[in-house]
């Protein structure tokens, strides 16, 4: 099981390497069998689609995570954060964000959901 700390500092390198674009670094944290759900595609199953979403599908050019809340019971991480960046087609973006993460027994990420504050309903 891993340790508050570790989950802790995890996330913490998992935003970091996203934000340098480091994807083997970051699709390393993550199990084989991951599952990732994030609004706007469908669930991506594995490690092959999650490197292909960062690799190609992403919208997101560049830009940079600070977060301002993460709490965990080592299983589960809960993320509360800002991201603003540069989209692929030149925008500016700057969006709230919340991140679950589900956290296996060998310590690597096994499930991640994504939520954006933005209006919908």
């Amino acid at each position: 099981m891993i340790a508050v700390e570790e989950a802790i500092h995890m996330v913490e390198r998992y935003y970091d390497l996203v934000d340098r674009n480091d994807i083997p670094g970051l699709v390393s944290l993550f199990a084989a069998d991951v599952v990732y759900e994030r609004p706007g595609y469908p669930p991506l199953r594995g490690i092959g689609e999650l490197e292909r979403f960062y690799r190609k599908d992403r919208v997101i050019e560049s830009g940079r995570h600070s977060l301002r809340d993460v709490v965990t019971d080592r299983e589960l991480i809960a993320v509360h954060g800002d991201f603003a960046g540069l989209l692929k087609n030149g925008k500016d973006v700057r969006v709230r964000f919340a991140d679950f993460f589900r956290v296996a027994e060998d310590g690597l990420i096994r499930r991640r959901d994504t939520y954006f504050f933005s209006p919908q309903v």
